[in-house]
C-alpha cells in the first residue's frame, strides 16, 4: 500500500541515499515504536524513528479504537499519556463533529466508562484522533522522524554482536548506538540474525494448557452442518478453498499455524459521512460459500462487530464462526506473512482487504443472504472522514502474531496465570489469553474452526520480565524488542495488546538509554537502576 506523508509531521526524503545517525533507532512506527523514541528523546537522546507506513501509531491509529486491556491499572507513564490525551480531546466542544457528547453511548469494553471522568482516560477514540496524538508526542519530543522500511537484502551491519547499521529499501541508513525493533513482524530482529518462533509450541514444551493446536474451537465456531464440499454432498467435487480434510494433529500439538488477521474496519451508519461499500475488483462469489452456508445452517448474525467509538463511528473487528478474520490466509505450507517481502505483504494485504470488503457487500447485497439480513446490515458503510488517503481503510493490518524472540527468558501460560513469578518486571498485562482461529477443516463430516481460544485471568496483571524483551547476549547486544518478545504463542495472546505495547516501548527505550550511560550490553542493564527509573516516569510494574 502506497506511503503517504504524515499531515503533522515533515519526514526526511529518501529520494536520494543518506545516512542518518542517533544514540537510539526505532524501528517501526506502531504504538510502541512512538513511545520508545519519545521515551528515548526525553531522555536526552538523540532518536531516530524509521516509519514503514508514514503514518503513526499502527493498530491503535488503524482502527483499533475498542482498547483490549483487562485493567486500567497497568497503564503508567507515557501509555497512561496516550489515553489521558484522547480523554482531554473529547472534553472539547469542537470534538464531536457527527454526533453530540451526551447521544454517545460511552461503552467500552469490560466494566466502567469509555470516558472515564474519574481515571480521566479514554479507552475508545477515533483513528484519527489517535494518530494526531502521537504526531504531537513524537513533534514536541523533537524526534527525528524519516519513511523507510528495512531492506531485506542488505539487512544490517554488525560488529560482533552489535548492530550499528541497518538498511533501508533506497539505500538510507541509520545507525546508532541501541536500535529497538518495534514492527510487529519482528524484522530487524531476524535481520539481525536473533532466535525467533513462528506457531504454536506443544503444551508439553513449557507447561501449558492453551498452547497448540486446540481441536475444534469453543468459541467464534461455525454452526453445525456446513458441507464442506464444493457441490454439497459430493466429495469427488473436493473440499471448499480455504478447508483442510483434518486439524492436521491432535489437540496441544505444536504446529506452523497463526492465527488469523484482519483490518479493524472503521464504518458508520451516518449517512452525511458514510461511503457506500461497494462490489470489490474481482469478486467472486465462491469465496464466500461458507459464509452462505452459515447462514443457511442459521447464523443470522455476527458477521462484524460494531463497537462505537465516538462520532458514530465502529471499532469492526471479527466475531463468530465467520466474519472478519480471513481463516488460514496469512501463512501457508512454507510461508507465513513474517517471511514474505514488503511487496508480498502488500499484495497479500490487498486481498484480505478486498475478501473484507466483499463480505461487507454480500451481507448487505446478495440474494442468497436473507432479506432481513441485507436489511439489518445495509446502514453500515465506510468513514469519510477517516484513512482518506487510503480510500477510506486502515493503513495497517492487524498483525496478531508473527515472529516471536527466542531468548533466555520465555513468558509463559504459568506466568501471565501468576502461578510462576517474574522478579524483573518492566510492564504488566492482564487482558485474556486470546487466540484467534488458525484454520477450517472437516470434524464429523461438517466444516468447523481451528484455533480459538480465550482464558480470562480475571483482570488481575501480571509482569513481563526485563529478559523476555532481549535477545541472548551472544546474538545481540544492542537490540530490544518490546512486541515481538520471548513468548510462547498462548502467552502472547495476552501480552501482545496495544496498551501493553506502549508499556514496553517506553521500557526499553529506558533500558536503551542506560545501557548507552553505562557503556554496556541491553543484557547488563542493571535491574534495579532500570527499575528506579521506570518508578520515577510512573510506569506501572507490580
Amino acid at each position: 500500500m502506497a506511503f503517504a506523508a504524515l499531515a503533522c509531521i515533515p519526514l526526511v526524503s529518501i529520494a536520494s541515499a543518506e545516512r542518518h545517525t542517533a544514540d537510539v533507532v526505532v524501528y517501526g512506527d506502531a504504538s510502541g515504536g512512538v513511545t520508545a523514541a519519545v521515551q528515548a528523546a526525553r531522555m536526552g537522546k538523540s532518536v531516530i524513528l524509521v516509519s514503514q507506513y508514514g503514518h503513526l501509531g499502527g493498530m491503535t491509529s488503524s482502527g483499533l479504537g475498542w482498547t483490549d486491556i483487562g485493567n486500567d491499572a497497568i497503564l503508567g507513564g507515557l501509555s497512561r499519556e496516550f489515553y489521558h490525551r484522547a480523554y482531554q480531546h473529547y472534553l472539547k466542544d469542537e470534538a464531536w463533529v457527527h454526533e453530540a457528547r451526551e447521544d454517545y453511548s460511552n461503552q467500552r469494553q469490560g466494566a466502567g466508562k469509555a470516558l472515564d471522568p474519574e481515571k480521566e482516560l479514554a479507552s475508545t477514540f477515533e483513528p484519527k484522533v489517535a494518530e494526531a496524538i502521537f504526531d504531537g508526542m513524537v513533534e514536541e519530543a523533537g524526534v527525528k522522524l524519516i519513511k523507510g522500511r528495512l531492506d531485506f537484502d542488505r539487512g544490517v551491519t554488525a560488529s560482533g554482536s552489535r548492530i550499528s547499521t541497518m538498511h533501508l529499501e533506497g539505500g538510507d541508513e541509520a545507525a546508532g548506538k541501541m536500535f529497538i525493533d518495534a514492527s510487529y513482524e519482528g524484522d530487524l530482529m531476524a535481520a539481525a540474525g536473533v532466535s525467533f518462533m513462528i506457531g504454536r509450541e506443544n503444551n508439553s514444551e513449557y507447561g501449558e494448557t492453551g498452547n497448540g493446536n486446540t481441536g475444534v474451537a469453543r468459541k467464534n465456531q461455525l454452526p453445525n452442518g456446513i458441507d464442506p464440499y464444493k457441490v454439497a454432498g459430493d466429495p469427488s467435487s473436493g473440499l471448499l478453498d480455504g478447508v483442510n480434510a483434518d486439524a492436521g494433529g491432535e489437540p496441544g500439538e505444536g504446529d506452523h499455524r497463526l492465527q488469523a488477521y484482519c483490518y479493524r474496519m472503521v464504518l458508520t451508519d451516518l449517512e452525511s459521512n458514510r461511503v457506500a461499500v461497494t462490489k470489490p475488483a474481482g469478486y467472486d462469489e465462491a469465496d464466500y460459500e461458507i459464509l452462505f452456508r452459515a447462514i443457511e445452517a442459521g447464523q443470522k448474525g455476527g458477521f462484524f462487530k460494531t463497537s462505537m467509538m465516538p462520532n458514530r463511528k465502529t471499532d469492526s473487528n471479527n466475531t463468530g464462526g465467520i466474519s472478519c478474520d480471513y481463516i488460514g490466509m496469512n501463512y501457508g505450507k512454507d510461508w507465513n506473512w513474517a517471511t514474505l517481502s514488503h511487496a508480498e505483504r502488500e499484495k497479500l494485504g490487498e486481498k484480505h482487504r478486498d475478501w473484507q470488503l466483499g463480505l461487507v457487500w454480500t451481507v448487505q447485497n446478495h440474494p442468497r443472504v436473507p432479506e432481513g439480513i441485507r436489511k439489518a446490515y445495509a446502514r453500515w458503510g465506510l468513514a469519510k472522514d477517516e484513512f482518506p488517503d487510503n480510500g477510506h481503510w486502515p493503513h495497517n493490518i492487524y498483525v496478531r502474531e508473527a515472529r516471536r524472540m527466542e531468548s533466555d527468558f520465555v513468558m509463559t501460560e504459568d506466568h501471565c496465570k501468576r502461578k510462576k513469578p517474574v522478579d524483573d518486571p518492566v510492564g504488566m498485562g492482564a487482558y485474556t489469553l486470546d487466540s484467534h482461529n488458525t484454520q477450517r477443516f472437516v470434524h464429523k463430516g461438517m466444516v468447523k474452526n481451528e484455533g480459538d481460544i480465550q482464558t480470562h485471568l480475571g483482570g488481575k496483571p501480571y509482569g513481563i520480565s526485563y529478559r523476555s524483551i532481549v535477545p541472548k547476549e551472544e546474538e545481540c547486544g544492542n537490540l530490544l524488542v518490546p512486541w515481538a518478545l520471548s513468548s510462547t504463542h498462548i502467552a502472547f495472546g495476552s501480552i501482545r495488546m496495544e496498551p501493553v505495547f506502549m508499556v514496553l516501548g517506553q521500557s526499553a527505550a529506558t533500558a536503551a538509554c542506560i545501557a548507552i550511560d553505562l557503556d554496556t550490553t541491553v543484557q547488563k542493564v542493571p535491574y534495579e537502576k532500570l527499575r528506579e527509573r521506570l518508578l520515577a516516569d510512573d510506569q506501572r510494574i507490580e
